[in-house]
């Protein structure tokens, strides 16, 4: 079993101008042969998000016109649009939407659902989409569209605008990708309309973006974050808003949409596995965009000089949203315009300096929560997340059921590279079940090939391992395959990988085929597509575990752990580790490592060579 959300790299989709003409000259060919009598462009089986659908495809026929002339063009611009105007502008309050605070405005606004009342929930984000749909047809009017039609499809965006902004809770859904959506929209109209009343729709359109989005910005690994469904970030809507805020600073030229944009971007590079895999998030913990994050994660990658297009997109929608069977649909069609206008390339190489939330080097990549423990570690293919063991979540030494990974107190960190090997040394303070304070240093190593992690901690006693994560997919090609078998490691001490009891209750067995995400959804307090699934995730209570026992000939007073993750990992590991003048020394059959007293401002020293020196 593949995951089925996360299907290839996004920078290897081709960008160039000859594989955008040929996107355009597909999507034509398929509008062409659905243009309906009445001028409709909707894909025949939509039923839901679909009120600014054929305004979508419209407005990609418009810029299909503008590149190659085509004379069958005009007209069905022209028809679809009219077909838009007439018949999917409403002005009667939707029955049962719960977000006006004006009733009976007579403001125009697109539909989630056609049928009355039949699930307006979802019309706030569908008027934000046809918006900019409609501000995209009119960028490309000159030449297509008459003088009538254009004042009409003008007046009709500025209503959308105003509903959005006045005759509405603002980002009722509480997230961030449809709110920065709208201010676009509002700065692109600005553009059209006279200076005095344009000039107050761009002041109203960046106080929101102040106030209403920025203001509420959540903190997660050190990084100020647009909140997605409540949660700092989520997997599929995160690079969405990173195309919005790209186009937000194309249009603008406002450099806080290229500051928020850097520090999203970083954030973002330092969550993703070299392979792109990701996991966790408020409304998808497994389901990436596609085309939609590409303006975003292109315009970026080149401002932090970071491979951020190495994120594993769901390809099936690598150029425009599509229906079941394959066909255009024009939802969102207003990212692919944008991206085919941007003419950023891809920048493609990973960044070098060090990220505190993240070890990178080759093909290893360990990225880090908050507390800095290990999210997903990723060596020779295999990726592996954190582990449960009674509800605890997460890599680090287990004593008595209780796993030590959660910090009492401030948590240090130092980076070092020598040669090829790169490092990260995290130092935490941890409390067991016997309300000990004890201090806990992980150290990270890589070539770029194999991982080492040795845990170091003061003396537990009694039976003790170390949850060394759970193995969860396997990268093969463009996909990833769903494991639970035992990864390519070694380690020290004992190794072995459990599953939980066949009967346990709120438990993941990786061997099954079912996804985290999945079961997250089954544990949320919502129901799917709204829950929480970050949040589900945390009620399970036991995983499949990859647990490692004590190394042998520790120092008096301690217990080290060591594990090796990567190709040639069935070799037997040998970790030695004693102490010295210079603080404790960890050598293994790669390198040597010192990890020193703290300095004066009660920062670790770290040093490493290569080789088992002594």
């Amino acid at each position: 079993m593949y995951l089925p959300h996360q299907r290839g790299q996004l920078h290897d989709l081709a960008d160039d101008s000859a594989a955008y003409d040929s996107v355009l000259a597909d999507v034509t060919e398929q509008a062409l042969s659905r243009l309906t009598e009445d001028g409709s462009l909707e894909h025949p089986a939509a039923t839901d998000d679909i009120g600014d659908t054929s305004l979508g495809i419209t407005s990609l026929l418009a810029l299909a016109w503008h590149r190659t002339k085509d004379r069958r063009l005009p007209d069905a611009v022209r028809r679809s649009l009219a077909f838009h105007l007439r018949a999917r502008v409403y002005t009667e309050d939707n029955p049962g939407y719960p977000n006006l605070t004006v009733r009976k405005s007579s403001l125009p606004y697109a539909r989630y659902v056609l049928a009355p009342g039949a699930h307006p929930i979802g019309d706030w984000p569908s008027t934000v989409w046809a918006l900019l749909q409609a501000v995209n047809v009119l960028d490309a009017a000159d030449g297509l569209v008459d003088d009538d039609q254009y004042r009409e499809l003008l007046d009709v965006a500025g209503g959308y605008w105003h509903w959005l902004t006045e005759a509405t809770v603002f980002n009722p859904q509480d997230a961030a990708n449809q709110a920065i959506g709208c201010v676009v929209g509002g700065l692109m109209l600005a553009r059209h309309l006279p200076s005095d009343e344009g000039e107050l729709v761009r002041r109203r359109a960046m106080n929101l973006y102040l106030g209403e989005i920025r203001a509420r910005r959540i903190r997660d690994r050190g990084a100020p974050l647009p909140p997605e469904h409540g949660g700092a970030y989520d997997n599929n809507y995160g690079p969405i808003s990173l195309s919005f805020l790209a186009q937000a600073h194309r249009i603008s030229g406002e450099e806080v949409f290229a500051e928020d944009g850097d520090a999203l971007a970083r954030y973002i590079d330092a969550r993703l596995a070299g392979s792109g895999f990701d996991i966790g998030g408020p409304r998808y913990s497994e389901q990436h965009s596609a085309f939609e994050s590409v303006l975003g994660l292109r315009y970026f990658s080149r401002r932090i000089g970071a491979d951020i297009g190495r994120y594993a997109g769901d390809t099936r929608w690598g150029r425009h949203a599509v229906g079941a069977d394959g066909g255009v649909d024009g939802h969102f069609a207003f990212m692919l315009v944008w991206q085919i206008q941007d003419t950023t390339r891809w920048h493609r190489t990973p960044r070098t300096e060090p990220a505190c939330h993240q070890l990178r080097a080759g093909a290893v990549t360990v990225s880090f929560d908050d507390r800095m423990t290990p999210t997903v570690i990723e060596a020779g293919g295999s990726v592996l997340v954190a582990g449960a063991v009674e509800r605890q979540h997460g890599f680090g030494p287990v004593t008595d059921g209780f796993l030590l990974c959660r910090p009492m107190g401030a948590v240090r960190v130092r980076d070092h590279r020598f040669g090829d090997l790169a490092a990260k040394l995290v130092s935490k303070p941890v409390v067991g079940r016997d309300h000990v304070l004890r201090h806990l240093q992980s150290l990270y190593v890589t070539d770029g090939t194999r991982l080492w992690m040795t845990v170091v901690v003061e003396r537990l006693g009694g039976e003790r391992y170390l949850l060394a994560g759970m193995p969860y997919v396997v990268a093969e090609g463009d996909r990833f395959r769903r494991t639970g078998e035992l990864p390519p490691v070694a380690a020290a001490g004992d190794l072995r990988l459990t599953h939980p009891p066949a009967d346990s209750p709120d438990s993941f067995d990786a061997r099954h085929e079912v996804t985290q995400q999945q079961v997250a959804f089954e544990l949320a307090l919502d129901p799917r597509g709204y829950g929480n699934p970050d949040e589900g995730w945390s009620h399970v209570r036991t995983t499949t575990a990859l647990e490692a026992g004590p190394a042998p000939g520790a120092p008096e007073g301690l217990d080290v752990f060591a594990v090796r993750y990567g190709p040639e990992a069935t070799e037997p590991l040998s970790v030695e580790c004693e102490r010295s003048p210079e603080g404790l020394t960890v050598r293994t059959e790669a390198f040597t490592a010192v990890l020193g007293e703290p300095d004066a401002h009660g920062e670790p020293e770290l040093t490493l060579v290569r080789g088992a020196r002594r």
